[in-house]
């Protein structure tokens, strides 16, 4: 009988163990395709506490920040407890795989994990990631990661708040060295947390939603007009909270994100604009 191990086979395996690719794939083989066998012999094998601890929720976490001349990349990796997180051991994991995902830019986590380690090229970066998990005795998870292009004509910021909980990036059109006046809004974005850039971006659903929930507070028996007029003023709070362009800046109140990035523009003779804005929360 043909016990095929196929890509997705090994995947699952290393998902419900936290063992390495090559390792998951070598048990596989051993128990002909087996899953249940595979890690009854991957514990046999010693990697018995690791696939324990892969099965331990984990509650905290930190967001890496990745950057060289052409890309910066984000990167959320979870852990059991905050003082894993404090721990210099996973602080220079955490830098290490920066480095890595700068080098390879793969755009997913399976990805990132299959590739080789270059400081230690006999082992995958998950194979170094489950020897994290074993130095430290905590289940340590790579969640998401995110590269974000640099291209020419343009400015990137990031801002990290509470120590890596929050990371937010702007991207800006219009100059290459603005990045300090990205970041400014970065810091905007990461404390005030939008969840568009615009109105244009608001989707039609949501508009609706908001204006059935508006309605839904207005007094019925009031004119066509006045309700108009009511309505479109919960619209306008509901943008001036929920679109970057629309509030107002934390460290100017007077001025609208828009109008401040608009302002800086006019004081260095650019058309400076926000392409995209990009806000990742711990645990989100």
């Amino acid at each position: 009988m043909n016990h095929e191990i196929t890509a997705q086979l090994i995947m699952d395996l290393r998902r419900r163990t936290g063992v390495g690719m090559t390792k998951c794939k070598e048990a596989l083989t051993e128990a002909k395709g087996d899953i249940e066998k595979a890690i009854h012999i991957l514990r046999k094998k010693g990697v018995a506490s690791a696939v324990k601890k892969e099965s331990r929720e984990t509650k905290e976490g930190v967001i890496g920040v990745g950057e060289n001349e052409s890309v910066v990349t984000l990167i959320e990796v979870n852990a059991e407890t905050d003082s894993v997180i404090q721990n210099e051991r996973f602080k220079e994991f955490l830098s290490n795989l920066c480095e890595e995902a700068l080098s390879h830019r793969k755009n997913s986590v399976e990805d990132l994990l299959a590739c080789k380690y270059t400081k230690q090229p006999l082992l995958s970066i998950d194979e170094y990631r489950a020897e994290i998990v074993h130095s430290l005795g905590e289940n340590i998870q790579v969640k998401r990661i995110l590269n974000v292009e640099k291209i020419k004509g343009q400015s990137i910021g990031v801002y990290s708040h509470m120590q890596g909980k929050i990371v937010a990036v702007v991207i800006l059109s219009g100059a290459e060295n603005e990045k300090a006046l990205a970041r400014e809004v970065a810091m905007h974005v990461a404390a005030e947390a939008p969840e568009f850039l615009n109105m244009a971006q608001v989707p039609e659903e949501v508009k609706k939603k908001e204006e059935e929930i508006a309605r839904s507070q207005i007094q019925k028996n009031k004119p066509e007009a006045i309700i108009q007029k009511i309505l479109k003023g919960k619209l306008n709070a509901f943008y001036e909270q929920s679109c970057l362009e629309s509030q107002k800046f934390i460290k100017e109140p007077s001025l609208t994100i828009k109008e401040f990035i608009g302002q800086k523009g006019k004081d260095s003779a650019k058309k400076i604009e926000i392409v995209r804005f990009i806000r990742w929360q711990m645990g989100a």
